[in-house]
């Protein structure tokens, strides 16, 4: 037996199917040689679609934990998870013949779209298809550090990354989004200083206007 909740709110028929897509980020690099070099990264979010059949009347084969509900009171239901712009969770329960649990699936997810169709075949039932996608929480970090030859502490608050120290770091690990030139401006002051960090990593990078992220740098004494 299948139970499907969406925000708290059980469907009273289980879809007869449902996909779930698990992307990953790896990256493809071709290297000079004609080979290739596999970049492992951090998995993608899961994709999540069904098709569900919203009842205008009681099915024996229907669940209503809370009492008969319309198509209407379902069709309300999506629209707010739509417009209110705020995740919630996305449960799918199991359970063999004999009762015992098999496994869940329970994911934070956003509602990212949905159709309506009204079939002669269907009576007076609506069907839905949902297309649902992972969500995950996201917070500013906020470090403080005190400047060399200073003694008041400065607090920097980043959306995307936690602000890194004054000092220069022996090692550096690449971030989306940075160049040689930026994590030199950063770290050593001057971007044109990108060569000297270059110098130190070319067993890493083939092309100093191409790193990529994930890779750990090794970075000037001063």
């Amino acid at each position: 037996m299948y139970l499907i909740y969406l925000d708290k709110v059980q469907l009273p028929i289980t879809p007869s199917k449902i996909s779930m897509k698990i992307k990953n980020k790896n990256v493809v690099i071709t290297l000079i040689n004609d080979g290739e070099l596999n970049l492992l990264k951090a998995p993608g979010l899961t994709e999540i679609s069904f098709e569900i059949s919203l009842p205008q009347v009681k099915y024996p084969f229907a669940s209503y934990p809370n009492g008969l509900k319309n198509a209407d009171y379902f069709m309300e239901k999506l629209e707010k998870l739509k417009v209110n712009k705020k995740p919630f969770q996305f449960i799918c329960s199991r359970k063999g013949a004999n009762g015992k649990s098999l496994f869940d699936t329970n994911l934070k997810v956003s509602l990212e779209g949905y159709s309506v169709e009204e079939n002669a075949k269907e009576g007076l039932d609506v069907l839905v298809t949902v297309e649902l996608k992972q969500y995950i929480d996201f917070k500013a970090k906020t470090l403080t550090f005190v400047e060399i030859g200073t003694s008041e502490p400065k607090v920097s608050i980043e959306n995307s990354r936690s602000t890194e120290s004054a000092v220069i770091p022996k090692t550096y690990t690449v971030q989306d989004g940075d160049c040689l030139w930026n994590i030199a401006k950063r770290y050593l002051g001057d971007g044109s200083r990108y060569t000297e960090i270059y110098e130190l990593n070319k067993d890493k990078i083939i092309n100093p206007n191409l790193i990529y992220t994930g890779i750990t740098l090794t970075m000037p004494a001063q």
